[in-house]
């Protein structure tokens, strides 16, 4: 039974003012003007959500700082009363700052990332479990002093393994650098094989970080547009009739931000100017683990007849976020060994513990188990989103179901107010990623939400604020 109290909260989805505060705040004004008495009981958290028509969550948010402040206080058992002893303006306002100093609020209760994993599922007892073997071992002292700055050799050994016979691949340990992340492997590649002035194609829409590590190398970029099948060969031999270029920036097997896949005869094509005018293929497969489909497409680099490319990839997605493992590749043994020297500049080597405790995993069968269980989790959640989407934006938007990744391309029927809907979810506590930061010169009208890390409510709740706006 609701406890007696006559709700009278007004809220505003295009305030600045998040909602849990809008809503802490007019209890508060309630409490001051004495419709709401000391001992009074308030409705439980899960009525309050109902009456005002939000996330339980936001309710939550907004009685955790009413109860910092001392507004309410919670009695075992019997639910949040408000305070006998009610704090002062002053007192308040300093608690309120040291509330906020000390427990920092979320901005965005939902954040629709590029396509993170959820950490929930990660094998962390596992990888737990391969560290304590490795200090169990006689030898683990060893592993204490400065090895070689392309990566521990048996790791490698392993990541080279991996490639070819997963993704018919034909390299040694020797072609193989890892990284902390992709995005330092593409840091590297850069510096390494990029001269300031240089031109360097790149996909547009795209993955703007690699820019940034392009730019920052000296490169002149030049886009190349998206199409269904992947980036549009007629601009790459539009810029190489013009340009001396240096190198191609691409993500073929599963094209940020859209999604699609480079289509064979497209690749066929790539490599076929690439070994006629020389530029060097930069292949970023930042999201190939997680397939859905009966099988992956095999990398550019995979090709024989490619003559010049460098591999970028990742392992983080696989094992958790936080642990930063990725790798580059590259059959040009002068350039790996100027990339060795510029890690041992900036990074004398990786964090061989770690190297040793992912290479436990591999070895034992836990990253194939998990990859398997993994692939199934996100299929089945990645349908369950398809549904949601086709049903919530049907009229308003198309959208092509991804046959692996965890993200969605989403793309309007109509030209979008991007930074309009932007500031109205915001207002909501959520978060989206707008086209200005795929874009190069020319807007794109995507949008690209990624839902593994997302729970299936922040989703429903996601999908529909979103729907209601385009």
């Amino acid at each position: 039974m609701l406890r007696p109290w006559n709700i009278n909260i007004r809220l505003n989805s295009s305030s600045e003012k998040a909602i849990y505060l809008q809503i802490a705040d007019a209890i508060i004004d309630d409490i001051r003007n004495g419709r709401l008495s000391s001992g009074t009981a308030l409705p439980g958290s899960r009525q309050l959500a109902e009456l005002l028509k939000v996330n339980r969550n936001t309710i939550v948010d907004a009685l955790e700082v009413l109860l910092i402040e001392g507004w309410l206080v919670s009695r075992e058992r019997k639910g949040t009363f408000v305070a006998e002893e009610l704090p002062q303006l002053n007192k308040t306002r300093k608690m309120a700052a040291d509330s906020t100093k000390a427990i920092p609020q979320p901005k965005y209760r939902i954040q629709f990332d590029d396509g993170y994993p959820d950490s929930k599922v990660a094998p962390v007892n596992e990888l737990a479990r391969a560290y304590r073997q490795i200090f169990n071992r006689k030898a683990k002292w060893q592993m204490m002093g400065y090895g070689d700055p392309l990566g521990d050799h048996g790791f490698r050994e392993e990541i080279a393994r991996m490639l070819n016979h997963q993704r018919n691949m034909h390299i040694t340990e020797a072609d193989v650098c890892i990284t902390r992340g992709s995005q330092m492997a593409m840091y590297l590649a850069a510096q390494c094989l990029v001269k300031p002035g240089d031109y360097v194609m790149i996909e547009d829409p795209g993955y703007k970080p690699a820019w940034l590590a392009l730019e920052k190398a000296g490169a002149k970029l030049l886009p190349v547009s998206v199409d269904e099948d992947g980036l549009a060969i007629e601009d790459v031999i539009k810029h190489l009739k013009t340009k001396k270029v240096r190198a191609l920036y691409t993500t073929p097997h599963r094209q940020y931000p859209t999604t699609v896949t480079l289509s064979l005869q497209r690749r066929l094509q790539l490599i076929s100017l690439s070994n006629e005018y020389g530029f060097t293929i930069i292949e970023d497969d930042y999201d190939n683990e997680f397939h859905f489909g009966y099988r992956p497409v095999h990398p550019l680099s995979s090709f024989a007849e490619l003559e010049n490319y460098i591999y970028i990839g990742t392992l983080s997605k696989v094992v958790a976020p936080s642990l930063r493992i990725g790798y580059l590749v590259t059959k040009n043994q002068g350039l790996i060994r100027t990339i060795a020297d510029l890690r041992k500049l900036i990074d004398v080597q990786g964090d061989t513990i770690m190297e040793q405790a992912v290479l436990e995993l591999i070895r034992d069968g836990t990253i194939r188990r998990h990859i398997r269980k993994a692939s199934n989790y996100y299929k089945e959640k990645r349908d369950a989103v398809a549904q949601m989407l086709t049903k919530q934006l049907s009229g308003k938007a198309n959208l092509q179901v991804p046959e692996g990744g965890l993200a969605f391309w989403i793309i309007p029927l109509k030209k979008t107010d991007w930074s309009g809907v932007q500031q109205k979810l915001s207002a909501q506590g959520i978060l989206i990623s707008t086209p200005e930061n795929y874009s190069f010169k020319k807007s794109c009208n995507g949008l690209r939400i990624g839902y593994g890390a997302l729970t299936e409510q922040q989703l429903k709740e996601g999908v529909a604020a979103l729907a209601r706006l385009l």
